[in-house]
């Protein structure tokens, strides 16, 4: 090989190494119960589970479990701010759960993650919404204001959306604590099964 040609490869190997990662993604789950580990022994929970998931995938990442039991959008949004580092890449916004549960007005919970979407965008933090639906027993009216809160931002906000965080485990005793609300072990696996393409589709556009 001529000396021109050299140089030439060694740019093209060098503009290549800049464009790769030096660090592992920094994932932040920002959360409720589900997302924090509720009634789960260490590393059955939901970020343990993901992270464990993508290091099978080559996928090197640095999962933060930011998940508060009983947490609502507006507890969520006041601690959004130390709740998510500096360092992070992409946040998995879920919350909105126990405001249902509660029966807090939809458009409270819209407007709460409505500004961590924009917090989280401003601070240049990719975002996948985790949805949540709410249950049949919180009345139909309820229903048709809360369930379209998460297709809505993701569309308004050009965000990943991940429609409902309990796919394939809401309604499954075998898959759920005697609480019937958190998963058990074999669900959260369910969980992050599901989930994990949508994941690793947002890790793989931050590059």
């Amino acid at each position: 090989m001529g000396f021109k040609p050299f140089i030439a490869a060694m740019a093209v190997l060098l503009a290549f190494a800049g464009a790769v990662r030096a660090e592992p993604v920094e994932i932040v789950g920002l959360g409720d119960s589900l997302m924090a580990g509720y009634g789960l022994a260490p590393g059955e929970g939901f970020t343990d589970r993901l992270a464990a998931a993508l290091a099978q995938s080559g996928v090197a990442v640095n999962v933060i479990n930011a998940g508060v039991s009983g947490d609502t959008s507006s507890g969520g949004l006041e601690r959004l701010d130390w709740s998510v580092s500096a360092s992070a890449d992409l946040v998995i916004l879920e919350l909105g759960a126990n405001d249902m549960l509660r029966g807090i007005p939809p458009d409270v919970t819209r407007a709460n993650l409505d500004q961590m979407i924009v917090k989280l965008k401003g601070r240049g933090v990719a975002v996948v919404l985790a949805g949540m639906r709410a249950a049949p027993s919180m009345g139909a009216e309820f229903q048709a204001e809360f369930d379209p809160i998460y297709p809505d931002l993701a569309a308004a906000h050009g965000v990943a959306l991940y429609p409902f965080f309990l796919d394939g485990v809401a309604a499954r005793p075998d898959l759920l604590l005697e609480d019937g609300l958190h998963p058990n072990a074999k669900g959260v696996q369910v969980m992050v099964e599901r989930m994990l393409p949508s994941v690793k589709e947002a890790v793989a556009a931050l590059n």
